[in-house]
């Protein structure tokens, strides 16, 4: 009796142990395999994947937040990528030169825009990271925190995408070239920064559109919306939305060919 005592113990522990390995693995995961863990699913996918993880309801960031511009061939205006936030606040220092003049203007601007409301994340930015900002307060100022020019610096560094509570401005611009952006429209902005707002924090939690986002967690983008995966979950809600997935597409599949419409990559 004694000996079969111990015996299940050690292999209790045994297990354990090996339980605890395995976490880890899903844990320590590089952005580049969660990346390709999530490559071609739908958001609708990720949202069934999360019913089935026990994440009902979690994640999904509100409607308001949608694609700028959609892509109705090749859908490049979807992606998958792995969150860097940033926040920027309403300010409540002077917004106004000391000294009246351009040149004082110039340099008011300048030193705001280097050391108030800056983007020293840009260093942070890595391939397959979606630029995530909280600007809600940038809709009480009219302020564009984001535009054509800093977007596409973004793009160039290896961002895949940009989430934005608001405070859009250039749209037509960054339309044209084409850089994925979901925000609320209604939330837009046109002054630039300096004067109206500064920079908070950057790889911190923030919330956007009621869902909280942490750094390195998993953010899916399509017509749909956009929604978070906590970066824990990944794999787990991963497995139940590729089965969803393959099953939706097995099924449109079978009605392209009744209705003799030609296959896509949609069911491929």
């Amino acid at each position: 009796m004694k000996t079969r005592t111990i015996f299940m113990s050690l292999f209790l522990t045994t297990f354990c142990i090996l339980n605890l390995k395995a976490q880890d693995v899903k844990n320590e995961l590089s952005d580049d395999q969660l990346i390709k863990l999530f490559a071609g699913l739908r958001v609708a996918d990720v949202c069934d994947g999360m019913d089935m993880a026990g994440l009902m309801n979690v994640g999904l960031v509100d409607q308001s937040i949608a694609p700028l511009w959609k892509d109705s061939e090749n859908f490049s205006h979807q992606f998958v990528g792995i969150a860097l936030t940033v926040k920027y606040i309403p300010s409540q220092r002077m917004q106004v030169p000391d000294e009246p003049g351009l040149d004082s203007y110039k340099n008011w601007r300048d030193q705001w825009y280097t050391h108030i409301s800056g983007e020293p994340f840009i260093e942070e930015i890595q391939p397959g990271h979606v630029i995530v900002i909280d600007n809600k307060g940038d809709g009480d100022t009219d302020c564009g925190t984001i535009g054509s020019n800093n977007s596409m610096l973004w793009t160039t560094q290896g961002a895949v995408g940009i989430v934005t509570a608001g405070g859009m401005r250039d749209i037509d611009e960054v339309i044209k070239q084409k850089i994925p952006v979901y925000t609320d429209y209604d939330n837009r902005g046109r002054g630039i920064r300096p004067g109206r707002n500064e920079l908070e924090s950057y790889n911190q939690p923030i919330t956007i559109g009621n869902t909280l986002i942490n750094p390195g967690d998993v953010i899916i983008a399509d017509s749909d919306g956009v929604i978070v995966v906590p970066r824990e979950m990944a794999m787990k809600v991963a497995d139940g939305a590729r089965e969803e997935l393959n099953l939706d597409k097995a099924a449109r599949r079978k009605l392209y060919d009744e209705l003799g419409i030609p296959l896509d990559f949609t069911v491929e």
